[in-house]
């Protein structure tokens, strides 16, 4: 990547240890969305990274991304994509949470049965004996994706 030294006003802009606490990052972690080109931060003519309020407003948007499940590469991406690219990238990881949702309220369901089935044996209760058969017959759980 190449980096920029400018002139730089050291009053409209933080250091990268500021930046980080502010978020509770560890600087490294802004070093590093930087080498994935997520983060462009100015430098200073002694070579300093310096943070905007853009820049903290990208970092909120990052954040938000991953808590959405988007890896850095995916955002990186996304970030930089027209509108509709960026829709149907958008769509298709919806599509997958969609099927981690189906699929982790299945185990939540076996999960509540099982802590109030009756039976003191697990292979004794009703409702395991007949998962464990359609299992042995070859159906699939639902899908992760």
């Amino acid at each position: 990547m190449v980096s920029m030294r400018v002139q730089v006003d050291l009053k409209s802009t933080v250091a990268i240890g500021d930046l980080a606490a502010r978020f509770g990052l560890a600087t490294h972690v802004l070093r590093h969305w930087e080498e994935m080109g997520l983060l462009r931060p100015t430098r200073t003519g002694a070579g300093r990274r310096r943070y905007t309020e853009a820049d903290a407003e990208r970092i909120g948007a990052i954040l938000l991304a991953k808590e959405a499940g988007l890896g850095l590469a995916d955002i990186r991406e996304l970030l930089g994509a027209p509108g509709p690219a960026r829709r149907a990238a958008l769509r298709a990881h919806r599509d997958a949470v969609d099927a981690r949702i189906r699929a982790l309220t299945t185990a939540r369901d076996a999960l509540d049965h099982g802590s109030r089935c009756p039976a003191d044996d697990l292979t004794q209760c009703p409702n395991f004996a007949a998962a464990v058969r359609r299992r042995a017959g070859g159906e699939s759980p639902p899908a992760t994706a």
